[in-house]
């Protein structure tokens, strides 16, 4: 699909189809690559360049430093600049230039970013809010439980199937970031809530069924990730919740409650699907943050 960023069209296209054929990577992903070369071909075209040759150093710095006078997060900044890099890796292997401007443009370091994450009582909370006595209601507080149980993405969520549950051995079988496959455990309290919800919740949303999808919405379809998203909102609102919560909050709080009961990183890194040990250690920062704090309420002199 062509978008409107005139003589740099083709270029992206060829682009967004090599990311699909030659590196696999996921609709997500390659959105994520489109609309950050959208964003600079667009500036390319207000300042009057038409080709990939003209472009150096120079106006790639200028480029990310109005991305900073507008106000956007160093991380932001740093996304762009990575894509880039390898945007222009292409373009040269594929003799679209003859010398690569981002060779020398120097990533900003990364401003470190603690995610929000809950305390049990707010996870308790939070787990109340659904009305178990109705079907969606009984689906919504299952959501929560395997969420909160396993640290499984949203997109790893709402993608189950029911032969991914392994539920008499206690496991989940998800595919998470790049088609990853990964054998999650599921405790007891998340394995009664989902053949609570198999049982009794399920048959009863919609006559047209996903049969092989676990997540369905009042229609008997599979549920989004902007669905999750908008219900985990309402229910952070119902709960009194002030923290700024997504569904990765989830993620990140059973992340940081296991380590904080004795996990070792390596298990956690499993447990998340980071392919990277790197991705994996925020989570000690956030534990020592969180230790900090405790001590500092619970010693007299803190």
């Amino acid at each position: 699909m062509k978008v409107q960023v005139g003589p740099f069209e083709d270029v992206l296209v060829d682009y967004l189809h090599y990311l699909t054929v030659e590196r696999g990577l996921s609709a997500n992903t390659k959105h994520s690559y489109q609309q950050d070369l959208v964003q600079f071909f667009e500036y390319l075209m207000a300042e009057k360049y038409d080709n990939l040759a003209s472009v150096d150093r120079f106006i790639i710095m200028t480029f990310l430093g109005q991305l900073e006078q507008k106000g956007k997060s160093r991380n932001t900044v740093i996304r762009m600049v990575s894509t880039l890099r390898k945007f222009f890796e292409f373009a040269q292997l594929n003799k679209l230039i003859t010398s690569n401007p981002m060779e020398q443009v120097d990533s900003p370091k990364k401003a470190q970013h603690l995610p929000a994450v809950l305390t049990l009582e707010e996870v308790e909370a939070l787990l109340q809010v659904p009305d178990i006595k109705t079907p969606l209601g009984l689906r919504n507080r299952t959501i929560l439980e395997v969420m909160y149980a396993t640290g499984l993405r949203v997109s790893e969520l709402v993608n189950l199937r029911l032969d991914n549950l392994h539920l008499d051995l206690g496991l989940i079988q998800t595919v998470g970031k790049g088609d990853k496959e990964r054998i999650v455990p599921i405790g007891d309290v998340a394995v009664k809530w989902l053949e609570d919800y198999l049982n009794n919740s399920r048959p009863l949303l919609g006559k047209q069924q996903d049969s092989h999808i676990i997540f369905l919405n009042d229609h008997g379809h599979q549920l989004t990730r902007q669905g999750v998203w908008k219900l985990i909102k309402q229910w952070v609102k119902q709960a009194g919740i002030t923290k700024d919560v997504s569904p990765h909050t989830l993620r990140h709080s059973f992340a940081t409650h296991i380590l904080e009961n004795g996990a070792d990183l390596r298990i956690v890194q499993e447990l998340l699907g980071h392919a990277d040990i790197s991705t994996t250690q925020i989570y000690t920062h956030i534990s020592n943050k969180r230790l900090t704090e405790v001590y500092e309420k619970a010693h007299p002199r803190a």
